[in-house]
């Protein structure tokens, strides 16, 4: 069931002030898109980070490719990032009572 996913990263920018590091992506994939889950393993991969302190904040499909853009947060740490985040994201990104996993 496991999506082949290909991630490029576009840019990648230190933001010192949140204490974090924030990073534009594009998932190239074969099939279906990917699952929230899927992409996040695959990012967490791709920067060698720690699946605790990353947190997608949004991916968007792009029309007619098998392609997806978005948008991660990597925190220093989880302190930081439960006082910054908004809760539907955390839930998006680490379960919730949503269930709404995309």
């Amino acid at each position: 069931m496991g999506v082949d996913i290909d991630i490029e990263i576009e840019n990648e920018h230190e933001n010192r002030l949140l204490r974090r590091k924030e990073v534009f992506f594009r998932l190239k994939y074969d099939g279906g898109s990917p699952s929230r889950a899927e992409a996040r393993k695959a990012l967490v991969n791709a920067l060698r980070c720690s699946p605790d302190l990353l947190v997608i904040d949004w991916m968007r499909a792009e029309f007619g490719k098998r392609e997806a853009v978005g948008y991660a947060k990597i925190y220093e740490n989880e302190d930081r990032m439960k006082e910054i985040e908004r809760e539907h994201i955390l839930k998006r990104n680490f379960g919730g009572t949503n269930g709404n996993d995309t």
